[in-house]
This record gives C-alpha cells, sequence and structure tokens, in this order.
C-alpha cells in the first residue's frame, strides 16, 4: 500500500476535469425529472453537452488540454465499452460511432449557441430527446446549460486548464 504512493502518478488535470463533467452529468435531477433517459445514450448525452460547455469555455486557448480532455472521454469509453462485456472487435466501431454523435452534438450547439438561446432549446431537444421532452425538459436543459456557460465563464481560463473545473448544481 506504501509503494503505491511512490509510484502512482497524480492524476492529470484533464483526467480531473473529465471527472468533473461527468459528476455534474449524472445529477439525477436529469433523469427523474427533467425527462433525460437514464441509458447509456442519455447519460452519454449528459457527458457530451457538459464536455461542450468546457470546450466551449476553452475555445481559442488551451487548444492542447482541449484536445487532451476530449481523449480522456474517449479512453473512458473506450474502457466502458470493454467493463460492459462489449467484444474487442466491436469497441473501436461503437467508439468511433460515438465519437460521430459527439462531434455531431458538438457542431449542434455550437451553432445553436451562435444563432441565439431559444437555438439552443431546439438543439438540445433533438439531440437529447429524440423521441420528445414530454414536458419541459428541454428547455429547463438549456437554461441550465447557459447558466453553466456563464458560471464557467466566470472561472480563471489557467485554473480550468489546471483541473479546477466547478459546475453549479442544477435547480428543479
Amino acid at each position: 500500500m506504501i509503494l503505491k504512493r511512490f509510484f502512482q502518478r497524480p492524476p492529470q488535470p484533464e483526467r480531473t476535469v473529465y471527472e468533473a463533467i461527468v459528476a455534474a452529468a449524472r445529477h439525477p435531477v436529469f433523469y427523474a425529472e427533467w425527462g433525460v433517459g437514464d441509458t447509456l445514450d442519455g447519460r452519454f448525452d449528459m457527458i457530451t453537452l457538459h464536455a461542450f460547455l468546457v470546450l466551449d469555455r476553452l475555445k481559442g486557448v488551451e487548444q492542447d488540454f482541449r484536445q487532451n480532455l476530449v481523449d480522456e472521454l474517449f479512453r473512458d469509453m473506450d474502457r466502458s465499452l470493454r467493463e460492459m462485456g462489449v467484444g474487442d472487435l466491436s469497441v473501436g466501431k461503437k467508439v468511433r460511432k460515438m465519437a460521430e454523435v459527439f462531434y455531431g452534438r458538438i457542431a449542434a450547439y455550437d451553432k445553436a449557441l451562435q444563432a441565439g438561446e431559444g437555438e439552443l432549446d431546439a438543439a438540445i431537444a433533438r439531440n437529447v430527446y429524440p423521441d420528445g421532452p414530454g414536458g419541459d425538459g428541454a428547455a429547463k436543459l438549456a437554461r441550465y446549460a447557459m447558466l453553466q456557460r456563464r458560471h464557467l465563464a466566470a472561472q480563471d481560463t489557467a485554473a480550468l486548464a489546471a483541473g479546477a473545473a466547478e459546475f453549479e448544481e442544477p435547480t428543479p
């Protein structure tokens, strides 16, 4: 046990930020109250939305960190698929499909933000609620995303790139 401390590497900043993204994405209010599917796809959508917010915050700066964060996300997706029992031959195909979905969502959210806040509602409704939100879940999630965007904008860029990402709690 003592030797483990000597040989263990400190966590990389992108891993720390990715863990904050996953923790924020797992908040129960998204699934229990806002209608996000508590499925593999629903959880991936929430991780993607939170990752987008961090990547958007660091756009134009910290390019290496942004790439390392995306790499960390897909390393974790690969690891998760293997833990779920997906065969080695299928993992690459599934990760490639996840990458297509991820980059498609990133582009949709980026375009929506440039077009205006109402467009983010529509982009979230299309991507997170493919069968329809069945309520005002998309609007709540879009408001939450805008709140997080402002919250991340107030955080120091160097601190974010050093691994100190903080997310606000969603309010039901």
